[in-house]
C-alpha cells in the first residue's frame, strides 16, 4: 500500500485533505505541529498525528497541506528526510515557480490545486450547492502539473489529487507555469481584485441610497445572466444595445490600456509569485 504523510494535518486545508484521505486506498501518516491542530484531527476524525521524522522517511508520497508562504521552508527542512524515488505534492505554483524549491532530482515534485465548483453547476442537493470551496459535497475540476520527476509517476499523484479534492469531475494537466498563470494572475489578481471592485460598487450603491436588499438582489441577479452570455453558458443570451453602449463607455474609465499585457507578463506573474513566498519582503 502506498503510504502518504500529510504535512499541516489539523490546518484548515488540512483537515479538509485528511477526510477525503480517511477512506482512501493509501496509507496516511497525519503530521501536525500545533496542539489546536491536533485536538483538531482527534476530536473530528479520532485521528492521532505523528512525527515528521518517521512520517517523511517512509512516504512514497508527502503533501505539504501548508500556507503557501511556508511551502519552500517547508520542504527545504524536510527534504533530506525525503527517500529517493518518492513524490512531494504542493497544493500552490507559488513556491515552485518562484524557485522556492529545495534541488533534489531524485523526488518527484506535483503541483495540484482545485478549481473549485462552478458558476454554472448543475447540483441539485442544498448541501453541495452550499459547498462553495469543493471538496465536500459539490464537483469540481482540478489542475495538476508534473514540474520534476518520472512521467510514471503522474497518475500516482493524480489519483492523490482527485482523492483530495474529491468529488472530482474533470482534472485538467498543465504546465507548472500554466497554473501560475491561472493562480495568481487570473483568479486571484484578476478575479478576486475584481470580485471585491463589485462589492464595493454594490456598497457605494446603498451609499446613494439604493436599499441594501434591492442592490444585492440587482447585482447578483445580473452578474449571474452577464457571467453566463459571457462565458457561452446562456448561448441565446445576448448583451442588449444599450448594456453594449455601457461597456464600450466604462473600458476606458475603469481599465487602463494595455492592463491584460501587464498582468500576464511572465515577469509580473513571477514578481508576484515572490511576493506570495516572501510577504514580508514585498510589503517593504
Amino acid at each position: 500500500m502506498t503510504k502518504i504523510a500529510l504535512l499541516g494535518a489539523g490546518g484548515k486545508m488540512g483537515i479538509r485533505l485528511a477526510t477525503n484521505l480517511k477512506n482512501s486506498r493509501f496509507e496516511v501518516a497525519h503530521v501536525e505541529i500545533s496542539e489546536t491542530g491536533r485536538q483538531k484531527l482527534r476530536t473530528l476524525l479520532g485521528i492521532q498525528s505523528v512525527e515528521r521524522r518517521l512520517a517523511v522517511g517512509d512516504a512514497d508520497i508527502i503533501i505539504l497541506a501548508v500556507p503557501d508562504a511556508l511551502i519552500g521552508r517547508v520542504a527545504h527542512q524536510i527534504i533530506h528526510e525525503v527517500k529517493s524515488g518518492a513524490a512531494l505534492i504542493v497544493l500552490d505554483a507559488a513556491a515552485p515557480h518562484a524557485g522556492e524549491m529545495p534541488n533534489r532530482a531524485d523526488v518527484t515534485y506535483f503541483c495540484t490545486h482545485p478549481c473549485h465548483p462552478p458558476l454554472f453547476g448543475n447540483e441539485t442537493e442544498l448541501a453541495a450547492q452550499n459547498d462553495f470551496f469543493g471538496g465536500i459535497k459539490a464537483k469540481q475540476g482540478i489542475v495538476c502539473a508534473l514540474i520534476q520527476g518520472p512521467e510514471a509517476h503522474y497518475a500516482g499523484c493524480e489519483e492523490v489529487a482527485r482523492i483530495i479534492y474529491s468529488p472530482v469531475v474533470r482534472s485538467h494537466r498543465c504546465d507548472l507555469e500554466h497554473i501560475a498563470i491561472l493562480e495568481p494572475a487570473l483568479s486571484e489578481t484578476i478575479g478576486a481584485t475584481l470580485s471585491l471592485a463589485l462589492r464595493e460598487a454594490t456598497d457605494e450603491a446603498v451609499r446613494r441610497g439604493v436599499p441594501k436588499a434591492a442592490a444585492r438582489d440587482f447585482i447578483l441577479g445580473h452578474l449571474n445572466i452577464e457571467l453566463a452570455i459571457a462565458f457561452g453558458a446562456y448561448p441565446d443570451g445576448q448583451f442588449s444595445d444599450g448594456a453594449l453602449q455601457a461597456i464600450e463607455q466604462a473600458k476606458p474609465v475603469i481599465f487602463q490600456n494595455g492592463w491584460l499585457d501587464r498582468i500576464f507578463d511572465p515577469d509580473a506573474i513571477k514578481k508576484s509569485v515572490r511576493d506570495i513566498c516572501n510577504p514580508n519582503q514585498a510589503a517593504q
